[in-house]
């Protein structure tokens, strides 16, 4: 017997190391609330420092799935379903059209569009092809409260080949540390930490390591709230 996860939750472990606690120049503000009638919603918003540019978008959730952007009235529509059982995932969207997952595991490998592959308890392979064009895999290894991870990223016909390393995301109480570094002699750093109960704080800066004296660093800070 296996338990098969679903195509979003492939690699999600790497990902969500790499992309949480980060906002490169900008300022945002996220906030999520549930209704008395199970009505989930989530507003964003975010104000991009280099540009002056601001977006904002507003997310509900009741059975369907709806999204809508103030600022530019662009709005969609999804009907999600899904069915699991030992060793397989099915999922299907339907957005003005249809889309479908199809996950299939044998043993301790998952096949589909994407692959992961658990080496142990605590460390995690994940491979995937995107339109037989762009090559990529994530290694993450969670110890006590330490988080590791790498990713890499190469797209056929190009040179370049994308290299990112998180060495450590450190828990200190309700305080998290976060550095990361690219091949591209870039190091990003984020901090969070929680003030009370709902609410966070989140500050990152992105640092040129080659042209540390010559500008262009940028940094961030978030907040997220939720009721």
């Amino acid at each position: 017997m296996c338990n098969t996860p679903t195509y979003y939750d492939l690699g999600k472990a790497a990902k969500d190391v790499f992309n949480k606690g980060y906002g490169f120049g900008m300022v945002k503000i996220d906030l999520r609330t549930k209704s008395s009638s199970r009505v989930e919603f989530s507003i964003s918003g975010h104000a991009y420092t280099d540009t002056g540019k601001a977006s904002g978008n507003l997310e509900t959730k009741y059975g369907i799935q709806t999204i809508f952007v103030p600022n530019t009235g662009k709005k969609s529509g999804k009907l999600k379903a899904s069915y699991k059982q030992d060793c397989f995932s099915l999922g299907s969207n339907v957005d003005r059209g249809f889309s479908g997952l199809t996950i299939y595991g044998w043993a301790v490998w998952l096949a589909g569009y994407q692959m992961s592959f658990d080496i142990a308890a605590d460390i995690q392979l994940h491979t995937h092809v995107n339109d037989g064009t762009e090559f990529g895999g994530s290694i993450y290894q969670k110890v006590s409260e330490i988080e590791r991870s790498i990713n890499l990223t190469w797209t056929a016909g190009s040179n370049n080949t994308r290299l990112a390393l998180l060495p450590n995301a450190s828990w200190i109480a309700e305080l998290l540390y976060l550095p990361k570094i690219y091949n591209a002699s870039l190091i990003g750093l984020g901090y969070t930490q929680t003030l009370q109960l709902g609410v966070t704080l989140t500050l990152s800066a992105l640092i040129h390591g080659k042209n540390f004296n010559g500008g262009g660093h940028k940094v961030g800070l978030g907040f997220e709230l939720e009721a």
